[in-house]
């Protein structure tokens, strides 16, 4: 009965939808990173340059589809094509930034409020990666790197893609790079990916595709 339950849960975190609910704790993380990232300044220059401060956002809250769809030759700007995700990442932009008394931005600083929308953002990290695995698959099912790579891109992208989109914002600093100092959501999606990237081969994890997904959200979660 246990494990009955165990794969019926798992089964049901699996088939979770991500829009909007998932996608809006996502995007308002990635925002407020931006935020953050500007420290003091933030308030003048979202106000002086707001189309390099939307940008930005935009840049971080699409950052693992456009790192994955560059590996793979695909278009770089197809995270685009879905006016209701840009439509939803603006809406939470303009709030994160404009709202009255800053009490969005405040309001999602709070530790119990932070912490909520962190655990749902790690199911969305899961998922994102689960389907990078499966994406690179079907075009390429014979390289266990590319799988690996474009798992990998799809859900700690935004680390690679922060020095761009600070970049935008008119700050150069590639020593701040992910690829050099890793940290632990990449690595976590890294060992997700290669979970999932045996998977595919059913001789190296028996073990049923949804166990094998919640496996890899603990791990996410650390």
């Amino acid at each position: 009965m246990d494990q009955e339950i165990l794969l019926d849960a798992a089964s049901r975190v699996q088939r979770l939808k991500m829009f909007p609910y998932f996608d809006i704790a996502h995007y308002v993380l990635m925002v407020i990173s931006v935020r953050d990232d500007m420290s003091g300044t933030a308030s003048l220059f979202s106000r002086k340059h707001p189309l390099s401060c939307w940008l930005s956002s935009m840049l971080m809250c699409f950052a693992g589809s456009f790192l994955a769809n560059f590996l793979l030759g695909e278009p770089v700007i197809a995270p685009f094509k879905r006016h209701d995700d840009i439509l939803l990442a603006t809406v939470v932009w303009y709030l994160v930034f404009y709202s009255p008394f800053d009490i969005v931005y405040k309001f999602s600083k709070m530790t119990p409020v932070k912490i909520a929308l962190s655990v749902l953002k790690e199911v969305q990290r899961a998922y994102k990666v689960s389907h990078g695995v499966a994406h690179a698959a079907k075009l390429y099912p014979n390289s266990y790197l590319v799988h690996i790579l474009v798992g990998t891109a799809k859900g700690a992208g935004s680390g690679v893609i922060r020095t761009f989109e600070q970049l935008v914002r008119g700050i150069w600093a590639p020593a701040h790079n992910e690829l050099l100092r890793p940290t632990f959501a990449t690595k976590g999606c890294l060992a997700a990916s290669i979970i999932f990237a045996l998977e595919k081969q059913s001789y190296y994890i028996s073990a049923p595709h949804d166990i094998v997904y919640l496996v890899c959200l603990m791990l996410q979660h650390g």
